[in-house]
């Protein structure tokens, strides 16, 4: 007798929840993820008023987690997950942000009027690797090129635009939309074409801004600087250099910026100031007493440019550092502004800076 066989059929697998994150609707945020199994889900960004340091998520039926913020000012946003106590990016998100150590994800609000984009023509950005001979191994930093640099030949002023501690060379490109800000400037004439160069400042993936600052230094004035004005149609002279940096960046403007004052005429510092110039730790003024009182060396320096924000950790810093070179005659601008230590200043700052260059 013939036996017939019943066909096993294949388990149905569960359909997963079509998970769309971050959503950006007006001002409001809503942030997602996918985490069944997961106890506790918590979103970190601590430049985004109503979030900062982690808000808990909450978890629906389907095992997606979800928080929307509300009245988000417009703006890049860089956040994280932090799952069961592990920290992660967003992985439906493509977006992300370098930091020295770790990845963050990325969010744009539109509505700003200086880094939203626009429709004008835009610059490039491109990620560059150079041999620091000074560190002897190679390195990679940020090079913004102007409008229509590609089909043209002239050449152009240069900002060299440093970024604060744990960051990294990618960071004013990515969440500090330098490269927007630029446009936006260049397009509505506020701003002169200039190339900017963003560096990596710390040179090593662990380590505070003083273990580097040496280091760094030299590889500025021997690798950053020569490789750039070669390999790029940069303008010689001291008239058309700046150099501007956020927080570290900003220390590091002036411990090189001040010893060959005759290599800048712009100098911006946000944020920042002489580290330990507030404590009782040996005087960056008498190490350059002999360069903070050379006059010729002054009249060279057509911009001394300070900005910082009343609620900054740093605030006193900066006050205390801008006194110090207006006792040595120094003609500075100093800014106190609304905000701490914050993205949301820093894009702003530059947003002010940059129109007062190669005037």
């Amino acid at each position: 007798m013939k036996t017939t066989q019943k066909k096993a059929h294949p388990q149905t697998k569960p359909k997963l929840p079509v998970v769309i994150s971050p959503e950006v609707s007006g001002s409001s945020v809503t942030f997602r993820i996918y985490a069944p199994r997961a106890k506790t889900v918590l979103v970190s960004s601590n430049d985004m008023t109503g979030v900062g340091p982690r808000k808990e998520m909450k978890k629906a039926r389907d095992g997606v987690w979800k928080i929307t913020i509300a009245n988000v000012v417009p703006g890049e946003y860089r956040y994280c997950f932090t799952v069961d106590g592990v920290a992660v990016i967003d992985p439906v998100n493509p977006a992300v942000s370098e930091s020295n150590n770790n990845v963050w994800s990325l969010v744009y609000v539109s509505g700003s009027d200086i880094s939203d984009t626009m429709n004008v023509p835009h610059g490039a950005v491109a990620s560059v690797t150079y041999y620091s001979a000074s560190l002897k191994r190679f390195r990679r930093m940020q090079v913004y090129t102007p409008p229509g640099y590609e089909n043209g030949k002239d050449r152009y002023p240069v900002l060299y635009l440093l970024h604060g501690s744990s960051d990294s060379d990618a960071s004013w490109s990515t969440v500090g939309r330098a490269n927007f800000i630029l446009d936006n400037l260049i397009a509505s004439r506020k701003a002169r074409p200039m190339i900017v160069v963003m560096p990596a400042g710390h040179t090593a993936r662990s380590g505070g801004p003083r273990q580097a600052a040496d280091e760094f230094a030299n590889d500025f004035l021997n690798d950053i600087m020569p490789h750039s004005e070669k390999h790029y149609r940069i303008k010689r002279g001291r008239q058309h250099r700046a150099m501007a940096g956020l927080s570290m960046g900003g220390g590091q403007t002036l411990y090189i910026g001040i010893p060959h004052l005759d290599m800048f005429s712009y100098l911006g510092v946000f944020s920042a100031g002489i580290w330990g110039i507030t404590g009782d730790r040996p005087g960056f003024e008498e190490t350059h007493r002999k360069t903070l009182d050379d006059a010729s060396l002054k009249k060279g320096l057509k911009l001394f440019w300070f900005a910082t924000g009343k609620d900054d950790f740093l605030l006193e810093t900066s006050r205390a550092t801008v006194a110090m070179f207006k006792r040595h005659d120094f003609d500075v601008i100093y800014r106190e502004t609304d905000g701490a230590h914050s993205w949301a200043v820093w894009r702003d700052y530059l947003n002010e800076f940059v129109p007062q260059l190669f005037r």
